[in-house]
């Protein structure tokens, strides 16, 4: 195991470590760290050890990407602090230091132990832990750029989310809390919304063959993954964006993740279909009374008088509410239909620091873009300058 330990401060008591530093150490293989985590529940679906290891699977055998899992503890009681799923990567001659991300993790977050920072003091010694440990890393490092990570980790404060430069991020998430009674929550919809949906099940149940599951056989998930991934391709090529979810290694992550976690009910899978046809496919991630939707898909204009991605997101909130899920998170993205199922939006902040003389115009691009989101106007004009397409939302 390839471990790198920084550490500041001395051995005593755990006021005088509070005042001394942090243990940080860097080891490279996924498995190896997290066997090295005890007993701590992930702050968000994304950070559980199914989701990181199908990613870490996937991304940690391509050149410009190296896994860099921060392991941080109490040096005087050994006592788990934080666990930061990062990766070292190679981007225009700069190394930086993130997430495992790449734009598939929608929460990004440190996973806490029990003696983890719950004030800004000692989270900002923590920060200076973790920055010396980062510059003082074999190869090096230019920038460290930290994104979409909540404010509250399921109840607790987000160390990292208390320090001074965190800047709000671009997204949010959006999240449902249904309560007990489903039917009381769906009749806080609006009366449009709750009878279109109403509606929509009738005109999509007037075939025989048609109807709503939960897949839970692997080789029937991945199938269904399958379709997913054709008619997500379509809808993106209709709409004239770029389209990156097909690509060769997030494939193999998604298949990783299905294969591995549909048995177990990590990973949901949930299909509107009509005899062979896949009419709409929903995946998601749940832990506990959690699910968060990941992927989203349906056949196009042939189905549309049924609004099949709405109909299928209802159906399914109501199937996992029966097993005993509370919140139903919409994930990051504003789009018309999220609002429509009555989201509560909730923050997310970004957090980046240059970590060399190189890292420097990147942390003050950031900046930049930062200030620049807060004018919108300004920033749609300075988009269109650079050729990039208008944002849209989906009906």
């Amino acid at each position: 195991m390839a471990v790198l330990t920084a550490e500041t401060g001395r051995r005593e008591t755990r006021k005088s470590f509070r005042a001394a530093g942090f243990r940080v150490e860097f080891v490279r293989d996924w498995k190896q760290a997290a066997a090295r985590w005890h007993g701590q529940d992930s702050p968000t679906p994304f950070q559980d050890a199914r989701w990181l290891d199908a990613w870490y699977s996937a991304f940690a055998g391509l050149d410009d990407v190296e896994p860099l899992v921060a392991v941080i503890s109490d040096p005087a009681t050994s006592e788990q602090v934080a666990l930061l799923p990062l990766v070292r990567r190679i981007h225009a001659g700069i190394r930086i230091v993130e997430f495992a991300d790449l734009a598939l993790t929608d929460y990004n977050a440190p996973m806490l132990g029990n003696a983890a920072p719950r004030d800004a003091k000692a989270a900002h010694l923590l920060w200076r832990n973790l920055l010396a440990a980062l510059r003082r890393l074999p190869g090096g490092a230019d920038l460290i750029r930290l994104r979409k990570m909540p404010v509250d980790l399921d109840g607790r404060p987000n160390p990292l989310a208390l320090l001074d430069g965190v800047r709000p991020c671009s997204l949010n998430g959006n999240l449902v809390t249904t309560g007990n009674d489903f039917d009381a929550w769906r009749y806080s919809l609006e009366r449009t919304v709750r009878k279109e949906l109403e509606r929509s099940w009738r005109v999509f149940t007037r075939d025989p063959a048609a109807i709503f599951k939960i897949v839970t056989n692997k080789d029937e998930a991945l199938r269904i993954l399958s379709t997913m991934e054709v008619q997500q391709g379509a809808r993106i090529q209709y709409l004239g964006l770029n389209f990156t979810l097909n690509d060769e290694t997030s494939t193999a992550f998604y298949r990783n993740l299905v294969g591995d976690g549909v048995a177990s009910g990590y990973a949901v899978v949930s299909a509107l279909t009509s005899g062979e046809e896949v009419v709409a496919t929903l995946l998601g991630i749940r832990t506990g009374a959690r699910y968060v939707m990941v992927r989203i898909s349906n056949a196009g204009e042939k189905w549309s008088n049924c609004s099949p991605g709405r109909l299928i997101i209802e159906r399914t909130m109501a199937a996992l509410h029966r097993d005993g899920v509370r919140q139903f998170d919409f994930s990051i993205g504003n789009y018309a239909y999220k609002r429509r199922f009555g989201v509560t939006p909730f923050p997310l902040v970004d957090l980046t620091t240059a970590l060399s003389w190189r890292g420097i115009p990147f942390a003050v691009r950031d900046r930049a873009a930062r200030e620049l989101r807060r004018h919108p106007r300004l920033a749609a004009l300075v988009g269109r300058a650079f050729g990039r397409p208008a944002s849209r939302e989906e009906n």
